[in-house]
């Protein structure tokens, strides 16, 4: 390092590196919001799927259950660099390029859905069972069941769920900078890494510090605020 430290922390903050790093924090939040929604959407949808099939689930199908509970076990299992590789053919199929901020969405939301899931399906199966029992004895649907008891008593952790995928989303936004999805990561590595801009790679880790902190902060409150009201805090 050429400068004292403290130098280079202070140019962090200076306009010159802000002016370069604006753009690309534009970028990841983009990124995140729209794998955040996809996330969101298919991750519920497919941990409620998950829930009700299971052998002590609403609707039992074992069969169906032990193959999709595989396929999410094998995703869930991949790395997420590999994940990004192996979701580049995707996206060149349905975007007609494996780079840029839309082509890494596909991956994102790839690696982060069979994660989440299975967050909502723990979150689901933690209901007490005598509630749904309750709800069957009264002649409630299987759609009743799930709309109207398991889902919103189990929203609080569902919430703090999404919270752990959307940090995870947030972290991978990073990694998918080296394989040219643009954002945060790409300065990180592009200016900070190989070019030994120190200044860049400590406001970008400053930048993903902060955003983590607040995707936190929001999601523990929200959980917490519905819990209140439940008087359960």
């Amino acid at each position: 390092m050429k400068f004292p430290f403290w130098d280079v922390v202070k140019h962090a903050f200076s306009k010159e590196v802000w002016d370069v790093l604006l753009p690309a924090v534009w970028d990841t939040l983009y990124m995140v919001v729209l794998s955040a929604v996809i996330t969101l959407v298919l991750g519920v949808l497919l941990g409620i799927a998950l829930s009700v099939i299971a052998k002590d689930g609403v609707r039992p199908i074992p069969v169906l259950n032990e193959t999709a509970g595989t396929i999410v076990n094998c995703l869930r299992s991949l790395p997420q660099m590999i994940m990004i590789i192996i979701t580049l053919p995707l996206a060149r199929i349905l975007l007609g390029q494996s780079y840029g901020v839309n082509a890494c969405i596909i991956a994102l939301a790839a690696s982060c859905i069979p994660m989440y899931a299975r967050l909502v399906q723990g979150a689901l199966v933690e209901i007490p069972k005598g509630k749904i029992e309750a709800a069957k004895a009264m002649g409630s649907s299987s759609a009743t069941i799930v709309f109207k008891v398991m889902l919103p008593e189990a929203i609080p952790s569902i919430i703090r769920g999404f919270t752990v995928a959307l940090i995870g989303i947030i972290s991978m936004t990073a990694l998918a900078g080296s394989f040219g999805a643009g954002g945060i990561g790409d300065i990180a590595v592009r200016f900070g890494f190989n070019r030994f801009y120190h200044d860049m790679l400590i406001a970008s880790v400053l930048v993903l510090i902060v955003m983590v902190e607040i995707a936190q902060i929001f999601g523990d409150m929200i959980s917490n605020l519905i819990l209140k009201k439940r008087h359960l805090i």
